[in-house]
């Protein structure tokens, strides 16, 4: 089982998303930026280490949205979705394409099917419910 964080990054009712690169697990899909938590990383610490390394911004870890165990044919992961607030403007360092997209229009977008869970409670949840 590996251990996944992302961050629901949202301002003014847009999120930030990154495409997944070639070469690379489910590539071509968008997603919530995050990543593996390495041995014995607390899932905040992994949320914050991760938005360093792809986006070059530290972020407020606030309170985990959802929490979904999904299995690919290739591996399984728990992945834990947590609302952030970025400090600093996000660049993609790793060559990702990034955009916010508005809350509407996520639906829209292909994510990997882990997401479905959470792309449905972020289309009938009002934004000011949420909170990083």
């Amino acid at each position: 089982m590996i251990v996944v964080t992302a961050a629901v990054i949202e301002h003014e009712d847009l999120y930030l998303v990154t495409r997944r690169q070639r070469g690379v697990h489910l590539e071509g899909y968008w997603e919530f930026p995050g990543g593996k938590c390495e041995p014995g990383e607390s899932l905040p610490d992994c949320l914050r280490r991760e938005l360093l390394e792809e986006l070059g911004a530290d972020a407020l870890v606030g309170s985990e949205l959802l929490s979904v165990t999904h299995h690919y044919a290739e591996k399984s992961v728990e992945l834990h979705f947590i609302a952030c607030t970025l400090q600093g403007a996000p660049e993609p360092l790793l060559g990702q394409e990034m955009r916010w997209v508005a809350r509407a229009d996520l639906a829209s977008l292909q994510f990997p099917p882990a997401d479905d869970e959470l792309i449905a409670l972020l289309l009938r949840t009002p934004p000011s419910s949420r909170q990083a």
